[in-house]
C-alpha cells in the first residue's frame, strides 16, 4: 500500500514538473519569465504587500500594481533618511486649471535600485505644512524597484494628502482610470535621446474637466487620451489648482556618504544645451477659459546646482523653455 502510494506521487510530481516546463516554454515570449515572475511574487509575499492589480502592456511587461506607501523602496531602511532632489521651473499665484510640455525622453542611469530619476509635470494645490496638498502628475521615469528594470516609462501619480497614506503610481491603486487601450500606464517609451544624437520628446496634457471636475491625461504627440483622475479624489484641486511645476526628480541616498551618482535628465548639464541637455519645450498652462498660453512670470528652483542645475528661456520657436538636469555626484558635487 506504502509503496503504490509512493508510486502515485511520484507520477503525479513527474506530472506537475511536465506541465510547469510545458508552461514555461509557452510563456518564453513575455518579457517577465516564469521565474523571474516567481521572485517577484515571493519578495512581496516577504513585504506583506500583495499587489492590488496586474496589468499586460502592448510591449508585453507584466506591471504589478500596489500602492506607493506599500512599495518596497518606500521600506527601505536606506530610504528612511532620503533626499529628493528637484531642478524645476514653475508658476504660482494664480488659479490653473491644467498645464501641457513637450518632455525631452532619455534614459538616465540610476546608481542604486532604490533610486530612481523622473521628468514630469506637477498640477498642485495645499501645503505640505497642512498636509494637505492635492497634486496630480505625468511624465517618464526609470525606477528599477517600481517596474523590475532600467527601462524609461510612462506613469502618472496623484495625492491629496501630501503623499502621506492616499495616492499611487499609475493603476496602482483605485484612482487614476484608464480609457485608452493603446497605450498602457507603466509601459516603456522608445526611441529614447542620446547624446549628440537623435532627440526625442512626448507632449503630455493635463486639463480639468470644467463640466464634470475630473482631471484628464491626453498624449498630444499620439492624439491619445490616456484616462482621468476623478474628481472625488480631491479636495483642494476641486477648483483648481495654484501651483504648476515642470521639471526633474531625482532621489539621493548618499550611499557612502558621497552623493549619488543618479542621473536627472540626460545626465549633463543645462549649459551643454540641445543634443546634450534635456528640456521641457512649449510649456504653458490652462486658463479659467479652458484655453492654453503661456505661462507668466516663470520661476526656477534647484536643491543642489552643482548636482543638478535648470536654465529657462523663450523664442518663436520653442516657446516657454527651458533646460534641465545634471550627473548627480561630480567634483563640485562630492
Amino acid at each position: 500500500m506504502i509503496c503504490r502510494l509512493e508510486f502515485r506521487m511520484k507520477l503525479l510530481h513527474c506530472l506537475v514538473v511536465l506541465i510547469f516546463l510545458y508552461l514555461v516554454q509557452c510563456n518564453s515570449a513575455a518579457r517577465f519569465s516564469v521565474k523571474k515572475k516567481l521572485k517577484i511574487q515571493n519578495l512581496l509575499k516577504r513585504l506583506n504587500k500583495q499587489p492590488h492589480k496586474s496589468i499586460k502592456s502592448p510591449d508585453g511587461d507584466i506591471i504589478d500594481c500596489i500602492p506607493i506607501s506599500h512599495q518596497p523602496a518606500f521600506h527601505h531602511p536606506l530610504l528612511q533618511n532620503h533626499k529628493i532632489q528637484h531642478a524645476i521651473a514653475y508658476v504660482d499665484g494664480d488659479k490653473y486649471f491644467g498645464a501641457q510640455a513637450n518632455i525631452n525622453v532619455w534614459q538616465p542611469k540610476v546608481q542604486e535600485p532604490t533610486e530612481f530619476s523622473l521628468s514630469q509635470i506637477w498640477v498642485t494645490k495645499g501645503s505640505f505644512d497642512a498636509g494637505d496638498l492635492n497634486s496630480v502628475e505625468a511624465g517618464w521615469m526609470v525606477s528599477e524597484d517600481l517596474y523590475g528594470d532600467n527601462n524609461t516609462r510612462l506613469f502618472t501619480f496623484w495625492t491629496r494628502d501630501a503623499y502621506k497614506s492616499t495616492g499611487c503610481y499609475n493603476l496602482l491603486c483605485s484612482g487614476f482610470i484608464q480609457i485608452s487601450q493603446q497605450m498602457a500606464l507603466g509601459a516603456s517609451i522608445s526611441p529614447v535621446s542620446s547624446y549628440n544624437g537623435a532627440q526625442y520628446d512626448i507632449s503630455i496634457l493635463i486639463w480639468k474637466d470644467p463640466d464634470g471636475g475630473n482631471w484628464w491625461m491626453k498624449l498630444l504627440n499620439i492624439n491619445e487620451v490616456i484616462g482621468y483622475w476623478p474628481a472625488s479624489l480631491f479636495t483642494n484641486l476641486a477648483d483648481g489648482a495654484d501651483m504648476i511645476q515642470w521639471g526633474g526628480e531625482a532621489v539621493n541616498l548618499a550611499s557612502g556618504g558621497q552623493h549619488t551618482t543618479t542621473q536627472m535628465g540626460s545626465g549633463h548639464f543645462p549649459g551643454e544645451g540641445f543634443n546634450k541637455a534635456s528640456y521641457f519645450k512649449n510649456i504653458q498652462v490652462v486658463d479659467g477659459s479652458n484655453q492654453l498660453k503661456d505661462p507668466d512670470d516663470v520661476k526656477t528652483f534647484t536643491d543642489q546646482s552643482s548636482c543638478y542645475d535648470v536654465q529657462n528661456g523663450k523664442n518663436g520657436q520653442w516657446g516657454t523653455y527651458f533646460y534641465y538636469g545634471g550627473p548627480g555626484r561630480n567634483p563640485k558635487c562630492p
